[in-house]
C-alpha cells in the first residue's frame, strides 16, 4: 500500500494557517484573530485528487526555523530531522500577503532546509486594500517555487493551490544550495562526514541548535560543541548576520514584484479602520478603561441574559423530579433516578445558558482582533510584577480554562517566566468556577439591589470575583519572582491584526465545543460522583440509617408528610458514610463557618471545582428542610438554617467566604496534571496545590471573621 504524503502548514503566528487547515481537512479546529493558536501539530486528511488522500499536519506559528520557546522547537524537530515520524514531504508556508516582507524570512528558511515548498499567498484582499498589488507569477519564478492565492477565511482559493500542490509533489523543485552567508567548507563536510546528511543548511542548522534538538545524544551534542570550538564558529553571530542578508535578498524580490499604489501615486498612507481604532484601544489611559469597561458589560451581561433560561431549566428539573417521584413506586432505584442522577444531570445543565454567554464574548474578542490589544497594553503591567509580556496569553486564556492556557506558555522562551506563569494563571477565574459563583452570589446578593438604578449587582459582584483573580495572580507572581530571584530580561514582540467582523460560524462552533465539553466533559465527573455521592448519602455503617428513621419519629410524634419526611431525609444524611465524611473533615473547616454538609462538597470538588454545584444539589435534594418538594437547588439552600444561631446558613460571612475559598483553592486534577506534563516534575504541581489551598483557607477564614 502506498504511504499517504504528508504535508505541513508552517507559518508565521496569525497568518492564518488553522484557518487554511480547517478548510482543507473539514476539520472544525480552534482558530481566531489572534496569535498563537495552535499549540501542538494537528493532523487532517486532505483529499488532493480523487483516490489521492494526503496528510495534513498544522505546525505551532513561528518567526524562523532559530527557536526561542518551546512551540517553536516543536517545529524545528519535525523539519530538522529526516527520520521524525511527521517529517513532511512538502511544506505549504502561508503568508500574510499584507506583510509579505518578513513571512518570506520563514519561506526561504524551509525552502533552503531542501524540502519541496509551495508558497500560499493569503490575505490578498488586506494586501490590496492597503495599496498593495502583488504579481504572484513573476514571485514565482523569482523564487522558483509554486505560488497560489487564497482566502482561508472563505475557502477561495483552493483549486489553486491543490494544483500547486500536485505539480510540487510531482517536481520537487530543488532547494537553494547555497548558503545565505558563506561559511569554511570544512566544517560543513565535517558535520556531514560525522552526521550523514545531503543538505547544506540542514547541516548548518543542526551545528546551530543541536542543544533543542532531540534527535541527537549528549554525545553527538558535545561532538557539535566541539566542531564549533575548532572553527571559531559562533552560532548567534551567524544566525543574527544572517537574517540580514535574507532580508536584504528578500526585499530585492519584493520590490520587483509588489507594486505599492501609495508610493507609485505618491498618495498619503491609507489610514485604514485598524488605525484609527488603534489610537484608542493602545491608548495609555484609554486602553485600559475600555477593557475594563468590556469586562464590566460582559459580567453583567452572563447574569443578566442568563437569568431566564437558568431558572427554566432549574424549574424544570425540578418538576421532572416530582413528576417521576409521583409515577414511579417509591423504591431505591426511583431515589438513584431522581435524587441522584437527575438531580446531578440538573446541577450540569443549568449553568449552560453562562457557559455560552461567557464563551460567546470571548469569541468574538479573538475573532475581532481586540484580545490582541488587550495583551499589548498589559505587557507594560505585568512586567512590574515580574511576567513576560507573553505571559498574558495564557492568562487571558484562563478566563476559559487553566488547561490549554498553561499548555500557551510554550510561546514563553524565558524558563523562570514561564514557570512563574505556569504556577499562578489557575489563580484566573475559570469556566468551572462560574456555576460555584452563580449560585453562592444568588445567595448573599440580592437579585433586584442595583446600583445608580442601572448596574446589577450580582453582575458587579461577579466582575469583582474576576478581577480579584487577576490582582492575586499578579501578587503571586511578583512573590515567586522574589522567591525565584527573576532578573533576566525578556522582551514582548507581538503582531497585531487588522480588525476584522467575527464569523459568526467560527463564534457558533466555540460556543457549541465550549458547552460540550462542559455537559461531556465536566458533565460525566459532575453526574458521576453524584450517583456515587447519593450512595453514600443514602446508605450507613451497620444500623445507623433506621435507627436515625425511629428516632425521629420517637421524637416527633406530631410531624406529618413533607415536614416528617425532610426531618427523616436531613438525619439520615447525617448518620450515612457522607455524613460520615462531611462530620471528619468539619473541625478543619468550622473556622471558615463550614459545616459537614460543605465539607462533603469541598472533598468531591477536589476532582473538580464544578462538581460543588451538584454535591449541594444531591446533599439538598435528600437532606433539605423545606416544606416543597418541587424547591430549586437555590430555593433549597436558601432555606436551610445554621442550628447554632437559628439564622439561615447562607449568610454573607458564610457565603463570600466559600466565595473566596473557591476564587483561590487549586481544585482541578486536569489542572495539576497539565503542570506536571509541562514542567515534567511533579514538585511543582505539587507546590501549586500546596500554596493555593492555603491562600484559599487563609483568605476564607479572614472573609469569615470580618463578616461574622
Amino acid at each position: 500500500m502506498a504511504k499517504t504524503p504528508k504535508i505541513a502548514l508552517i507559518g508565521n503566528p496569525n497568518a492564518g494557517k488553522s484557518s487554511l487547515f480547517n478548510s482543507l481537512t473539514g476539520l472544525n479546529q480552534k482558530t481566531g484573530n489572534f496569535p498563537g493558536v495552535t499549540m501542538e501539530k494537528l493532523t487532517g486528511i486532505w483529499e488532493l485528487e480523487p483516490k489521492r488522500p494526503v496528510e495534513i499536519l498544522d505546525l505551532p506559528g513561528i518567526y524562523s526555523i532559530y527557536p526561542k520557546s518551546i512551540d517553536e522547537e516543536l517545529v524545528i524537530n519535525i523539519l530538522g530531522d529526516p527520520t521524525h515520524p511527521d517529517f513532511p514531504d512538502m511544506a505549504i508556508v502561508v503568508a500574510d500577503a499584507s506583510n509579505l516582507k518578513r513571512n518570506l524570512l520563514l519561506f526561504s528558511q524551509v525552502r533552503d532546509l531542501g524540502i519541496p515548498t509551495v508558497l500560499a499567498l493569503n490575505m490578498i484582499d488586506v494586501a490590496e486594500n492597503e495599496g498593495y498589488v502583488i504579481n504572484s507569477i513573476k514571485l514565482a519564478r523569482e523564487l522558483n517555487v509554486e505560488v497560489a492565492e487564497v482566502n482561508a477565511k472563505r475557502g477561495i482559493g483552493l483549486n489553486g493551490l491543490k494544483l500547486a500542490v500536485v505539480k510540487s509533489l510531482a517536481n520537487r523543485y530543488a532547494s537553494n544550495d547555497a548558503l545565505p552567508l558563506p561559511v569554511a567548507e570544512e566544517l560543513i563536510q565535517e558535520v556531514q562526514a560525522k552526521f550523514g546528511d545531503g543538505e547544506t543548511y540542514r547541516s548548518l542548522l543542526w551545528l546551530m541548535e543541536h542543544d533543542r534538538m532531540k534527535m541527537f545524544s549528549k554525545q553527538q551534542r558535545e561532538s557539535f560543541d566541539a566542531i564549533q570550538n575548532k572553527h571559531h564558529f559562533s552560532s548567534k553571530k551567524y544566525q543574527s548576520e544572517e537574517t540580514v542578508k535574507r532580508y536584504e535578498q528578500i526585499t530585492e524580490v519584493v520590490d520587483r514584484c509588489v507594486i505599492n499604489l501609495n508610493r507609485q501615486w505618491d498618495a498619503a498612507p491609507v489610514r485604514t479602520w485598524t488605525d484609527r481604532l488603534d489610537k484608542f484601544f493602545l491608548h495609555p489611559v484609554g486602553g485600559y478603561v475600555f477593557f475594563l469597561a468590556i469586562l464590566f458589560v460582559m459580567f453583567q451581561a452572563i447574569f443578566t441574559w442568563a437569568t431566564y433560561p437558568m431558572d427554566a431549566i432549574d424549574g424544570g428539573v425540578a418538576a421532572l423530579n416530582d413528576w417521576l417521584k409521583g409515577v414511579l413506586p417509591d423504591s431505591a432505584l426511583t431515589a438513584l433516578l431522581t435524587d441522584g442522577l437527575i438531580a446531578g444531570i440538573g446541577g450540569v445543565l443549568i449553568f449552560i445558558p453562562q457557559i455560552a454567554f461567557l464563551f460567546l464574548f470571548i469569541s468574538l474578542l479573538e475573532e475581532t482582533g481586540y484580545m490582541s490589544r488587550v495583551m499589548f497594553i498589559m505587557d507594560k503591567l505585568m512586567r512590574r510584577f515580574g511576567l513576560n509580556g507573553k505571559s498574558v496569553v495564557p492568562l487571558i486564556s484562563g478566563v476559559a480554562c487553566a488547561v490549554p492556557a498553561i499548555m500557551s506558555t510554550r510561546s514563553i522562551g524565558s524558563w523562570k517566566d514561564r514557570l512563574i506563569t505556569i504556577l499562578v494563571t489557575p489563580l484566573m477565574s475559570c469556566s468551572a468556577r462560574l456555576p460555584i459563583y452563580t449560585v453562592l452570589i444568588a445567595l448573599v446578593v440580592p437579585e433586584k439591589n442595583t446600583l445608580f438604578g442601572l448596574f446589577n449587582l450580582q453582575g458587579l459582584a461577579l466582575f469583582g470575583l474576576y478581577l480579584l483573580g487577576f490582582f492575586m495572580a499578579l501578587v503571586s507572581a511578583w512573590v515567586m519572582k522574589v522567591i525565584l530571584k527573576a532578573k533576566e530580561k525578556s522582551y514582548f514582540i507581538m503582531e497585531l491584526p487588522t480588525y476584522k467582523g467575527p464569523r459568526f460560524k467560527h463564534v457558533a462552533m466555540t460556543i457549541f465545543n465550549s458547552v460540550n465539553a462542559f455537559v461531556f466533559e465536566a458533565g460525566k465527573i459532575i453526574v458521576a460522583i453524584s450517583i456515587v455521592l447519593w450512595v453514600l448519602a443514602s446508605y450507613g455503617p451497620g444500623d445507623k440509617i433506621a435507627e436515625a428513621e425511629a428516632r425521629v419519629r420517637q421524637e416527633n410524634p406530631t410531624l406529618q408528610g413533607v415536614k416528617l419526611q425532610n426531618k427523616i431525609s436531613a438525619e439520615k444524611l447525617e448518620n450515612s458514610y457522607a455524613g460520615h465524611f462531611g462530620h471528619f473533615v468539619e473541625p478543619v473547616i468550622r473556622p471558615l463557618g463550614y459545616d459537614w454538609k460543605i465539607g462533603i462538597a469541598l472533598i468531591t470538588s477536589f476532582a473538580a471545582r464544578e462538581v460543588f454545584v451538584g454535591t449541594m444539589s444531591t446533599i439538598y435534594s435528600m437532606g433539605g428542610e423545606v416544606d416543597d418538594e418541587n424547591a430549586t437547588i437555590k430555593n433549597r439552600m436558601r432555606a436551610e438554617i445554621n442550628p447554632a444561631t437559628g439564622k439561615p446558613m447562607y449568610d454573607a460571612a458564610l457565603g463570600f467566604s466559600l466565595l473566596i475559598f473557591y476564587a483561590f483553592a487549586m481544585q482541578c486534577m486536569s489542572t495539576l496534571a497539565t503542570t506536571y506534563r509541562e514542567t515534567k516534575s511533579w514538585k511543582y504541581p505539587l507546590i501549586q496545590f500546596g500554596y493555593m489551598t492555603a491562600l484559599a483557607y487563609l483568605s476564607a477564614f479572614a472573609v469569615y471573621q470580618l463578616l461574622s
